[in-house]
């Protein structure tokens, strides 16, 4: 029984998640209520509730009496600038959070070439060819593709961080993502992180 409980309450996570998503539910939507998501679900409420209260400290749900519960915007950019006051006046501290965007970025990146995102990339590659996109737009496609929606969240707020300090951080290069994109295609890691280091070492000479 208590073996069982927690595959449970992990299924019913991904299925609220998957619900949101389907949706179309974003920051701001007011979600379906534990009675309604108990009904969709096929799930007891105490569970609903469990995983409900879960999402709530992650910071990814709000519930507000008398009215329900509402998808928070996580990128809440008067915290950031508040906290950025304190936190990026010590330069170990810039220096620390700009290295943690490229491993999180570089955790993104092991992680797509282990799943199978072909359409997906594809549909990204051709879109590169008909607009130009900055490096935060390219790397946000590239999370959510990654599926994994806990380091989508922490690079969310660390970029956050990064364009505070850095504002010409959006700089890129569409070749570069392009390659990217072909190296994830072809499963190729040298040739996905060659050309993300490749990626790194022109942003770098960019802001000097």
């Amino acid at each position: 029984m208590s073996a069982s409980k927690p595959k449970v309450y992990i299924e019913i996570l991904r299925e609220i998640r998957s619900i949101i998503k389907e949706d179309g539910l974003a920051a701001g939507d007011k979600i379906p209520s534990e009675r309604e998501l108990a009904e969709r679900l096929q799930a007891g409420r105490s569970s609903v509730r469990e995983a409900l209260r879960a999402l709530e400290l992650l910071g990814i749900i709000e519930t507000r009496r008398g009215e329900g519960t509402f998808i928070k915007d996580f990128r809440d950019n008067d915290l950031v600038e508040i906290l950025g006051t304190f936190i990026l006046q010590d330069k170990n501290a810039i220096s620390d959070l700009t290295e943690m965007n490229k491993l999180l970025e570089y955790n993104a990146l092991q992680v797509l070439l282990a799943k199978d995102r072909e359409a997906e990339l594809k549909e990204l590659r051709d879109r590169l060819k008909q607009e130009t996109m900055a490096h935060a737009a390219f790397m946000t496609e590239l999370m959510k593709l990654s599926d994994n929606f806990l380091l989508y969240r922490i690079w969310t707020v660390v970029s956050e961080y990064v364009k505070l300090i850095q504002p010409k951080h959006e700089s890129g290069s569409q070749a570069v993502y392009e390659e990217i994109i072909d190296g994830l295609l072809s499963k190729d890691e040298n040739r996905v992180f060659q050309s993300f280091y490749t990626l790194a070492h022109k942003e770098s000479a960019d802001k000097a």
